[in-house]
């Protein structure tokens, strides 16, 4: 017989809800990011993301720049993937204003960079996704290996490391240096190396494994609504990339696959990504060997672009999803208006949805699985 002082089993473990705070200045968040969770014990019940905390007012600014001034605001907003950034911007000019049609070189080795591009952006995520899971160093390092390889060739093309400013509605700022085609099939062979190192330290580990595998699912249908695109999209198992789907400018002209995930969790969200960087070296080769000789700009470019009033709306895969341009013209010298259509913020949307249920460690892993850039959350 039961003493009365004696707790029901159901009381045995009593607990309080608590909140807690992860970020802004904290590596785990990625970037200048907060968000409040709300836990029972180690489980989390709730989860308030708070952006704003990097406002760029990129939009605004761009307003007051005139079209080739405002190519640079593009690399300050999609920090990591600049060159996917520009190409979006260019081709939105370029639908205002058809007479800055491309010649055929400029477009070619648009694609390569901005594949090249998607290549590092997708190491970085990478290096610091293993290093959210307790991988430490080591994969940091052999991402930053290979990231440098792509920067190093970014800096030889365009004179600077991160903000490159080197497209131009109607092609690019001057042609590539003669030794572009060594340097960057190396840089693909580096590239395959690098994916294949990241498989074997990651891809079987056990406590990889066990941290990402059905934690942070997003069922096909919740992405869907959450208007989630990119490799967080294709991991909930759905086939949508706008290279394939709506290609634009050369896609057309290259054989690549797309790959897709089956659960939508963190695990597959890896998947899809580390086997994005291989399909990108498919591209970049095909485009290398098809690569024509010409002039990179039209004759005749005028010194201040003034394009015909009306609007268009361009949207571009980028690494992390479709990211768009919107623009207005009034037939003026500056855009009449700029929106920018980021996918980290709709990404970041899904964030509550994926994280309620799972620990609190599980959380640093869901959210780093969303790969987001904060400086196009917050625009």
């Amino acid at each position: 017989m039961a003493h009365e002082y004696e707790l029901a089993p159901e009381h045995e473990l009593e607990t309080i809800d608590l909140n807690i705070n992860i970020g802004p200045q904290h590596p785990a968040t990625h970037g200048v990011f907060r968000m409040v969770i709300e836990v029972d014990g180690e489980v989390v019940t709730d989860v308030v993301p708070h952006i704003g905390y990097m406002h760029r007012g990129g939009e605004k600014l761009s307003e007051n720049m005139d079209y080739r001034q405002a190519i640079g605001y593009q690399d300050r907003t999609e920090y990591l993937s600049q060159f996917n950034a520009e190409l979006c911007y260019v081709l939105a000019v370029e639908k205002l204003a058809p007479a800055l049609a491309p010649p055929e070189r400029a477009q070619y080795i648009r694609i390569i960079l901005t594949e090249l591009n998607r290549i590092s952006s997708h190491f970085m995520f990478l290096g610091a996704f293993g290093t959210d899971l307790g991988v430490f160093g080591t994969s940091f390092v052999y991402a930053f290996r290979e990231r440098e390889n792509v920067l190093d060739l970014f800096e030889e093309v365009s004179g600077d490391r991160l903000m490159y400013a080197y497209f131009r509605p109607g092609g690019v700022a001057w042609d590539v240096p003669a030794n572009f085609k060594s340097r960057v099939e190396w840089v693909c062979e580096q590239a395959l190396i690098g994916a294949s190192d990241m498989d074997r330290l990651l891809t079987d580990n056990e406590i990889f494994i066990a941290r990402t595998r059905g934690v942070g699912i997003l069922s096909a249908e919740d992405a869907i609504d959450y208007g989630v695109t990119g490799p967080m999209l294709r991991a909930s198992g759905i086939q949508q990339d706008l290279r394939k789907d709506e290609p634009y400018t050369i896609y057309d002209r290259f054989d690549f696959d797309v790959p897709i995930g089956t659960n939508g969790d963190c695990y597959d969200r890896y998947l899809v990504r580390l086997q994005e960087i291989r399909e990108s070296v498919k591209i970049v080769r095909q485009a290398l060997e098809q690569l024509p000789e010409g002039p990179i700009l039209p004759e005749r470019m005028p010194r201040l672009l003034r394009p015909s009033a009306g609007e268009v709306y361009m949207r571009c895969e980028d690494p992390r999803g479709e990211y768009g341009i919107y623009l207005i013209s009034k037939g003026t010298t500056q855009p009449y208006r700029l929106r920018m259509r980021s996918p980290s913020f709709c990404n970041l949307s899904a964030l509550r949805q994926m994280t309620i249920g799972h620990y609190v460690a599980d959380a640093v892993t869901i959210l780093g699985s969303t790969d987001i850039v904060l400086c196009s959350v917050d625009r």
